[in-house]
């Protein structure tokens, strides 16, 4: 027969207090070890589209900047590095974002010297066919 009835007031309290700072704990780790998977899919779009526009011809500069740091941040992430694996994919993302921009700005510079000349043209000849 248990003859001791005096409970400690802080029993109740200690199920509670230890499921809270387990679920804490288990927060911690979820978030610390979540790999940038959607980052590093919003990476592969923005290189693939500026493969697509032509910027390893047009912005090599920028291209290649993408593609080192699109590399390092595979590396970060087999190491398991995730916060370095995300920084590295975003500063990809937008070197190949400014690399398709600078590749479709040069090509449509390109597009109106060629309009500009065959207007040239056009005016020589007619003026030729005029006299």
């Amino acid at each position: 027969m248990n003859m001791n009835t005096i409970k400690n007031p802080l029993s109740h309290f200690r199920l509670p207090m230890l499921a809270a700072v387990a679920l804490g704990g288990l927060l911690l780790v979820g978030c610390a070890g979540n790999p940038p998977t959607a980052q590093f899919a919003l990476t592969e779009s923005a290189v693939n589209a500026a493969v697509s526009a032509e910027a390893t011809e047009y912005s090599a500069v920028e291209m290649r900047s993408a593609r080192d740091k699109w590399k390092q941040a595979e590396m970060a992430m087999q190491e398991k590095d995730y916060d370095k694996a995300r920084v590295l994919a975003e500063q990809a993302e937008w070197d190949a974002r400014v690399a398709e921009r600078k590749a479709r700005a040069a090509k449509t510079q390109n597009a109106l010297k060629d309009a500009s000349q065959g207007i040239e043209d056009l005016r020589e000849e007619g003026m030729r066919s005029a006299e």
